[in-house]
């Protein structure tokens, strides 16, 4: 009955509620609640449900709702700077981790096809957990984000190649002949898509946006619609609606679209995780407690070290690669698919379900707190870490003067090339310093000074002489990397100008509190330059015409 099933959603809801209170006041990430609630009440609630598969549909929901917002936030431009090293490190850890998962499968005991599909199983990480803790500590656009965003789209792509590869044995049909024929339906789809995307979408979405109501009813419609056909032509409901994400992405109104479906996204996405807590069988974990352990550790300490090595052969920064290696210590929503297929073709026991998601509630629970704390672990394992830095290599000019530059700019992504003509203009000796080899490589095909370095390093900081430059404007809104510096100059009795960022105005007080000149908040910072404009433009269409002319450079 429609009675039952409200009052067990709503059971559920109400506890997800009050042990997310809990978990909010020892500040650990709320996703741990709710998958403990699926622990609490799941087996026995759907075992009693009448209606059991609603849930697992509306888990669905928050799924195909998450990734159609990815996809609206998706910068080809950002996408472009960071493939090279998404593609490397996401072929190189799939590759890594299963390879070193087979062989601690086999010495567990178990037989080779269940190593095996145990070590493709726990290859992939969760780009639905990753994304969302991301999004929430806003550090889906820092560089080790956009790389992590990267690298696990490789990753749902090659498992979504392996989920087609599973259905074909299933089926019985030659493997060949599906691969082939998946291939076709892409190459036929994606120039529609495209087409669509550019050439009708732009009147239908300037036509819906004249109703906030109707822009939200048609981007909803648009999600279901493309991930319907996808499904429909083998590709699964997740790449649909990533697909059908990024083919508003280009539209002004992405913004708005993605702001409004947020809270129905975030709603179905906290019935995901309930249901994956209902998947735990308790009575049958006995028999896995020493796999289970060896597996949780494996991920949440072996997957981020073989992240942290591929990204450092590629010429990243150890604390980048760190970051970046946290976001890849839990299980992915496609390692439960790839068992389930594996136990539907009779090819490994039921019994490896509870063992998978056990594993998986460890790590996704472990990995939260990882990424919510990355910045601060770095800085404890800084030490040991410190030999894998790379040589510092000073600029020429810096080496022929033998004094230090009048301006250091410490991050250069978005903040930082806005300032850097400004910067420019100063005619006084700079430098930039970036940790992202990529910015560098292209900085100095430029001719613009340049070092590739870490802000939070004390090291690098005595090494370009930091204390002796006039004035040091640091763009990296990480408030940890923030009063590292500023603590630094203190000890160094700095007289200087620093600037430093920050996401929020209580963090701004801790800089000015340590010596911070000016702190850079980007939201009160542009709700400020707006209103300036908005004074120097007023009513007036042609003023407001050449403001738009002087900024469009930066979006070019």
């Amino acid at each position: 009955m429609l009675e039952e099933l409200f009052f067990e959603i709503g059971m559920v809801l109400v506890i997800a509620a009050l042990l997310s209170m809990v978990v909010f006041r020892f500040r650990l990430p709320l996703i741990i609640a709710y998958m403990i609630t699926g622990i609490l009440v799941g087996s026995k609630l759907l075992v009693a449900s009448d209606h059991p598969e609603m849930l697992n549909l509306m888990s669905q929901i928050g799924v195909a709702f998450l990734l159609f917002t990815v996809g609206l936030n998706l910068n080809w431009r950002t996408l472009k700077e960071v493939g090279g090293i998404a593609l490397a490190t996401g072929i190189g850890q799939v590759v890594f981790t299963t390879l070193i998962g087979y062989v601690i499968a086999v010495l567990l005991g178990f037989d080779s096809v269940t190593s095996l599909y145990i070590a493709i199983a726990f290859t992939f990480a969760s780009t639905i957990v990753v994304i969302k803790l991301l999004s929430d500590k806003e550090d889906i656009d820092s560089l080790y984000g956009r790389i992590s965003v990267g690298f696990l789209l490789v990753e749902d792509f090659i498992a979504m190649i392996i989920l087609l590869v599973l259905n074909a044995l299933k089926d019985g049909a030659p493997l060949d002949h599906v691969l082939v024929i998946s291939l076709v339906k892409a190459f036929i789809l994606i120039p529609i898509l495209w087409f669509v995307a550019n050439k009708v979408l732009p009147h239908v979405i300037a036509y819906t946006a004249r109703s906030q109501e109707l822009l939200f009813l048609f981007a909803i419609g648009w999600c279901f619609l493309v991930s319907g056909l996808l499904y429909y032509f083998g590709f699964g409901i997740e790449l649909g609606a990533l697909i059908a994400g990024i083919t508003l992405s280009g539209s002004i109104y992405h913004r708005e679209i993605n702001a409004r479906i947020r809270p129905l996204r975030d709603f179905f996405l906290i019935i995901f995780f309930i249901v994956l807590g209902t998947h735990l069988a308790l009575n049958s974990l006995y028999m896995y407690a020493w796999p289970i352990v060896v597996f949780s550790l494996f991920i949440l300490i072996g997957n981020p070290l073989i992240v942290l090595l591929v990204m450092r052969l590629l010429g990243y920064h150890p604390r980048t690669g760190f970051l970046a290696g946290t976001t890849v210590a839990q299980v992915s929503e496609f390692s439960f698919i790839i068992i389930g297929a594996g136990i539907a073709s009779h090819t490994i026991p039921n019994s490896t379900m509870s063992f998978v998601t056990a594993v998986g509630l460890v790590t996704i629970a472990g990995s939260s707190l990882l990424i919510q704390y990355n910045e601060r672990l770095y800085e404890w394992i800084h030490p040991a870490l410190r030999w894998m830095e790379p040589k510092i290599v000073l600029e020429e000019e810096m080496k022929k003067t033998h004094k230090p530059v009048s301006v250091l700019l410490f991050g250069f992504h978005r903040t930082g090339s806005v300032l850097l003509p400004i910067i420019q203009k100063m005619k006084k000796p700079f430098a930039v310093v970036d940790f992202d080899p990529q910015v560098i490589r292209i900085l100095v095909e430029q001719e613009i000074p340049a070092l590739y370095g870490d802000v939070g390093d004390r090291n690098f900081l005595d090494e370009i002489r930091s204390e002796k430059t006039p004035l040091i404007i640091s763009t990296v809104p990480d408030v940890i990397i923030s009063l590292s510096l500023l603590h630094y100059l203190k000890s160094k009795k700095y007289k200087g100008i620093v600037i430093v960022s920050a996401h929020t105005h209580e963090e701004a007080k801790k800089c000015y509190h340590v010596g911070a000149t000016y702190v850079i908040v980007p939201s009160a910072l542009s709700g400020t330059k707006f209103a300036e404009l908005l004074l120097k433009g007023g009513a007036k269409k042609r003023t407001w015409e050449s403001v738009r002319k002087d900024f469009s450079r930066y979006f070019e």
